[in-house]
């Protein structure tokens, strides 16, 4: 048997990972400004991410959701205070696109209805629903053809109060950035406004945190910046540092009905110790602190750079943006300055560190991105 070879893959082959650092088979070290996809928040084989999965696995690591696991209610309160929503409700699964899955599914239990908003330069996952709200047909099959999506132009709020006030639609989901979109962050005043009309029409409002949330952008939420309070945010990547896990934060005006949601592997014993470790670092390390500092230290240092058309974004979420494609600039990055850096499109480097990358690091990453962009 062979992989499905669907992953295009660079011929590097990581064998260990140590804080923002990665060292192929070969011996050469690499910096990684990617995290994997945003995963990795507090560093690589950090020692008490490390201890933490071990012990667990020492005594049990996975049992069903039929049983009692108190590792869920002790991770559902550190999460809740945290992330400032003590009254909110938890819902572990393992994936991103399977917290938004369940989102969607959520609000349609809530209100009884089928359509859904979502906004052009999305990306929400590649399940059945989750693929449907991301602006990227291509991804569609012939059987997501059914649920009715309507997408948007971001920041269009007259619009988004237009198809909202006939009280047809289900749900509004958002990312609280864009991340494949390009680092676009929805302007403080949409998000309030939008806010609103949902609570007016009984529309649910979903805030995709996967990529934007558990700190990356210097506040918990990405959706902080504009101080409102959605209906649902999911979470994942960062979550576990690595690890499969993900979840919904869910308002209390929702009423948990049984069997309504399911999950076999959601919230297991490894996946709620990995979370465990990830959430106690980054407050006893001020994680998040950090990457708003040594995020805002970057973004200073890249406008300085004249080649760089725009520099965007919040924390260690940032896009740079260029007049021309930045394939050969990023191969040269990769291969010559051994740097792992994230692309959206054809035009714009993603820059998604572990949040606990230092200010040495972050000036290391700006000398070797000059030498490529100047070269």
């Amino acid at each position: 048997m062979k992989l499905f070879d669907v992953f295009p893959r660079w011929q590097i082959e990581p064998v260990e990972a140590k804080g923002c650092k990665i060292y192929d088979k070969e011996g050469n070290e690499y910096l990684d400004f990617y995290g994997g996809h945003a995963v990795i928040s507090i560093g690589h084989s950090h020692p008490k991410y490390i201890a933490r999965i071990s012990e667990q696995v020492n005594k049990i690591g996975f049992y069903s959701n039929s049983v009692l696991i108190p590792l869920q209610d002790e991770y559902a309160e550190k999460l809740g205070k945290a992330s400032g929503y003590p009254d909110y409700s938890l819902f572990m699964v393992n994936s991103g696109a399977e917290a938004n899955e369940n989102a969607i599914k959520l609000a349609s239990f809530y209100n009884n209805r089928k359509k859904v908003i979502a906004f052009k330069g999305s990306f929400h996952g590649r399940t059945a629903a989750a693929v449907k709200v991301t602006d990227i047909p291509k991804y569609w099959a012939a059987m997501n053809e059914d649920f009715e999506v309507i997408f948007l132009p971001l920041n269009d709020i007259e619009k988004a109060k237009e198809i909202l006030q006939t009280k047809e639609i289900s749900s509004v989901i958002i990312e609280g950035i864009q991340g494949i979109g390009g680092i676009v962050i929805p302007e403080p005043s949409f998000l309030q406004e939008l806010s609103k009309i949902c609570e007016e029409t009984d529309t649910i409002l979903i805030l995709d945190e996967i990529q934007s949330g558990y700190g990356r952008s210097g506040k918990f939420f990405a959706h902080q910046y504009a101080g409102i309070q959605p209906d649902i945010i999911t979470i994942a990547k960062g979550m576990g540092n690595g690890f499969p896990v993900s979840g919904m934060l869910i308002s209390p005006k929702f009423t948990a009905v049984s069997g309504q949601l399911g999950t076999t592997f959601g919230g297991n014993h490894l996946a709620c110790a990995a979370a465990l470790a990830v959430i106690e670092v980054m407050e006893e390390e001020n994680l998040i602190e950090n990457a708003a500092k040594v995020g805002e230290f970057l973004k200073t240092e890249l406008k300085k750079i004249p080649e760089i058309k725009e520099v965007r974004g919040h924390g260690l979420m940032i896009g740079l943006e260029f007049d021309k494609p930045i394939k050969p600039m990023r191969d040269q990055l990769l291969f010559e300055q051994k740097v792992f850096t994230g692309v959206t499109g054809t035009h714009i480097f993603r820059l998604l560190p572990p949040l606990s990358v230092d200010m040495e690091i972050a000036q290391e990453f700006i000398n070797r991105f000059k030498k490529v962009i100047q070269s």
